[in-house]
């Protein structure tokens, strides 16, 4: 995880045909210069809703940026998450285990990091990335894949305490894994939250250091 080391993860939503307007080499900048607009009062610049920052530009509201109340910007909270699901996914029973692998797969975790959407621009959809301890994104998660993340927490959300004798066995304690269970379970509520909103409009997300 050496490409994940001290960055920040900034996370937008987008409305991925209007996204996908942009030329491929144009479209990560966008999303940040519509979301906060250059040359504008940065105190003036979005408006806030439930974590969500949206452009100030009504016209311009195809795409938000959204802030986590957990992590404070930082995304080690999410690497480590990721690692803890991994340590602990083999002590799962299987329909849980399979549910919770589709809504982290490509979020914060990956079966195979080498198969991450994100080192290839998600379908070519953004740039590849060329250096993996550079990276231009840290996760690609296109509409379809929205939208069977959405079905999957919705699974996963009532079966959340089913997880907590695995954490307590295979990450408590441990360095580089989340602090406690209720930290875990409260970063993964966050991130239903983000796909339930995301997913009720159709639209992708997107996530860069």
């Amino acid at each position: 995880m050496l490409r994940l080391m001290g960055l920040n993860l900034t996370l937008f939503m987008a409305d991925w045909e209007r996204l996908g307007a942009f030329p491929v080499e144009d479209r990560i900048d966008a999303l940040d210069d519509t979301v906060w607009p250059p040359g504008d009062d940065e105190s003036l610049r979005c408006v806030r809703s439930g974590g969500w920052r949206w452009p100030p530009d009504p016209g311009a509201g195809w795409c938000a940026e959204y802030e986590f109340f957990t992590t404070t910007g930082s995304y080690r909270p999410h690497s480590r998450a990721g690692d803890g699901w991994a340590d602990m996914r083999t002590s799962v029973d299987a329909p849980v285990r399979e549910a919770v692998d589709t809504f982290l797969g490509g979020l914060i975790w990956d079966a195979d990091p080498a198969e991450d959407p994100a080192l290839n621009g998600g379908g070519g959809f953004f740039p590849p990335v060329t250096d993996p301890r550079h990276p231009h994104l840290l996760l690609v998660c296109p509409p379809e894949a929205v939208e069977r993340k959405v079905a999957a927490w919705k699974e996963v959300e009532p079966c959340l305490d089913v997880l907590r004798a695995p954490f307590a066995a295979e990450c408590e304690g441990w360095t580089g894994r989340p602090d406690t269970f209720e930290d875990f379970a409260l970063l993964l509520r966050e991130w239903g939250s983000v796909i339930i909103e995301a997913g009720g409009r159709g639209w992708g997300l997107v996530g860069v250091p």
